[in-house]
Formats: C-alpha cells, structure tokens, sequence
C-alpha cells in the first residue's frame, strides 16, 4: 500500500510498466493524428500559421489536461484530443471558412460543458443510438481506408513493410500496438528510400494567439453538434468506460465538464477539442500498466509527451507537411483502422437496427450537403428517426 506521506510526491508511484503504457499512448498520438490533420488543413486550405496553431493548440490542451487530472484524482485519465473529431473535420472543413470553424470548435466545446454541468451524459447517448453514431462515424471514414489501400498500392515497399509489421504483431499478440509498430517500422523504410533534402525542414517560431470566431446556424448544425457527439460517444464514454471497468470510480460530470472547458480553450486557439482519450486511458487504466494506485503516473508520463509535441508544433509540422502524399494517406489509415473497425462492429451489432444503420452509413459515406447542412447531421438524423419510429428497436 502507498502511504499518504508517500502520496505526496508522485514520481514515487512511477515505475517501468506504468511509464512504457504512458510513452506507448502519446507515441499512439503523435504518430498517426497528425497525417489526418494535415489532411484537414488542407482541405480547408489553412495557412501555415493556422496548421501549426491547430497543432498547439491541441496537443499542449490535451497535454495539460493530461497531466492536471491524474494528479488531481489521481486515476489514470489521459488527455489528448479526438482523432475521430478530427477524420470528420476533415470532411468539412473545406464547407467553411477558418473563421466559422473557430466559432463551431467553441460552440462544440460549450455543448461538451453544457452536457457535463447538466449531469446529461448518459441521457444524451441513450436517445442518440451508439449503433447510429458508429455507423455515420464508418461511412466518414471509410474514404480513409480506401485511401490506405490506394496508397499502400503506391508507396508498396513502405505500405507493404508497415502492413507486414502491423500483421506480425497483431499476431504475435506483444505489449507493443500493431498499429505503432506499423507506423515505426513505415518510417524507417521511408528513411531509408526516401531522400527529404531540406524541403520544408525549418521555419521561426510561431507565437500562438487567439483567433477571431465567427458563428453561423449551418456551422453550429453541421459542425459543433456532430463534433460534440464524437467526443462524447467515441472519447469520453470509452475512456470513463475504461476507468469503471478497472475498478475506478471517475467522477463522470466532472470530467466531462472539463472536457468542455479544455476544449474552449484550444478552440480559441484554432483546435477542434482537449479532453479525455478514449482507447489512450483504456491502455493506460489496463492491468498491464502496473499497480492500480499508480497507473495515474502513466497518464501522466503521456500528458507530458503530448505537451512537448505541442510546444514543438512549429517545428514538427513543417517536417510532416514535407512527408510524400501516399505516406501520409498510410499513416491516417493506420490510425483510423482500429477507429474503422470498431465503428462497423459497434454499427451492425443490434440485428434489430439493420435498416437504420444502413442509412446513416450510406448518407455519411456519400457526403451529401442540403441546405446548407452537411452529411454527418442527415446521418444522425435519419438514422435516429428509423431507428425510433420505424424498427423495432
């Protein structure tokens, strides 16, 4: 047992397991996310200064948020920011201006608060089905993985030697991710066959300053309110699932209030959210992480990782904006294949919901836009209709 006197000073708690589960999620953070980043900024044609703002803002949110929770509950709650917010940014940011996304990141992070201070969490995922969420989340993403093979097929020796890796060690079943070891073992080959030069390696410091929002109906439609949803369904309510299944006893409101608060924040900033990591806190909350009472130390191992990377945005982006195209479309399938997976799964899980999830997938993956409103919102919508009024759920 660790005494109260003990308590009091946490690198007392670290240990070798709780520190290799902390340097595994903020390796699962910065590796893959950042490609499907670069994908969204480009989309919506961000300047320089926007994309590495975006990146600050983000990962050193998420970074603090990582670091304060744990000390202050001690229990291993991670931070970081939401790669599935971000796959569906990247399918509407080039729908609004810079601006309009700003106000829809602040609106999204006061629905996040709202829901938190209400004490609302589990009646909102109740009346919009998991199954619908999933199932609009698989049809955004889906592009991606059409992405991944198109790319793989391209850039075969490094997508064939990254799949290899992931293969290997999915069946090998070790303490490392598949999904790391893949993105690794592509960047080594890549190293090694690709010649970088200086393109794109250096630029100044960049001072991060709050940026101007501008708030509209169709943006707070067809962004804030699928944004919310994502953090809430696919972050916060695997990695406060992640805590409970552990013998944790997290306080919900809380923490998702101040998911909504950290995300405000890096909203202003230029980011999309800071808040609880889902599938980051199961790893991290996991047996395997070491002694129960000092699994927080691994979280906090992350935060402080994910903290550099952001205060070092301005010289890694440039890095990553010099990465080859088909490079870049291999590591955003990599890090949204587990995403991909569990999304079908989770979808067409309920026999009695099969129409539903049908449409809200189809509707999603065709990316329509009526009236202003993009495809995720008609998603939820019809899908949540047919599942209500129609099947017998």
């Amino acid at each position: 047992m660790v005494t109260q006197a003990e308590r009091g000073n946490p690198l007392r708690d670290l240990n070798p397991r709780n520190m290799a589960a902390g340097i595994v999620t903020s390796l699962l953070a910065i590796a893959g996310p950042p490609a499907i980043i670069l994908e969204a900024a480009v989309n919506g044609n961000f300047s320089t200064y926007q994309t590495i703002l975006w990146f600050f803002a983000i990962y050193v949110g998420g970074g603090i948020f990582g670091i304060i929770l744990p000390l202050r509950y001690r229990m291993p709650i991670v931070g970081a920011h939401s790669i599935t917010g971000v796959a569906f940014l990247a399918t509407v940011t080039s729908q609004f201006t810079y601006s309009e996304l700003i106000g829809a990141y602040l609106l999204s992070g006061l629905l996040i608060l709202a829901v938190g201070t209400l004490g609302t969490f589990s009646k909102l995922l109740d009346y919009v089905p998991k199954e619908i969420i999933s199932a609009m989340l698989a049809g955004m993403v889906t592009k991606y993985m059409i992405n991944f093979i198109v790319s793989t097929s391209q850039f075969l020796l490094v997508g064939g030697g990254a799949l290899l890796a992931f293969l290997f060690f999915s069946k090998a079943n070790t303490r490392i991710p598949p999904i790391l070891a893949a993105i690794i073992t592509g960047s080594i080959l890549l190293l090694l066959s690709h010649n970088f030069g200086n393109t794109g390696m250096a630029t100044d410091f960049i001072f991060p300053q709050a940026q101007v929002p501008e708030f509209g109906l169709a943006s707070f439609l067809s962004v804030a309110v699928p944004l919310a949803l994502l953090i809430l369904s696919n972050d916060c309510a695997v990695g406060l699932g992640a805590l409970e299944q552990n013998d944790y006893h997290p306080p919900v409101n809380r923490i998702v209030t101040l998911s909504g608060i950290f995300s405000v924040i890096a909203g202003i900033f230029g980011g999309q959210s800071a808040n609880i990591g889902g599938m980051m806190t199961a790893i991290c909350a996991a047996e395997e992480a070491g002694p129960k009472e000092a699994r927080y130390m691994g979280a906090v191992v992350s935060g402080s990782i994910i903290l550099i990377f952001g205060l070092f945005a301005w010289k890694f982006v440039p890095w990553i904006q010099a990465l080859p195209s088909a490079f870049i479309g291999i590591l955003g399938g990599f890090a949204l294949l587990g995403v991909y997976i569990n999304s079908l799964q989770i979808s067409f899980s309920r026999p009695s919901m099969k129409l539903s999830v049908t449409f809200a997938f189809m509707i999603a993956l065709a990316n329509i836009t009526i009236l202003n409103i993009s495809a995720p919102v008609w998603s939820l919508l019809a899908g949540t209709i047919i599942a209500r009024y129609v099947e017998k759920s």
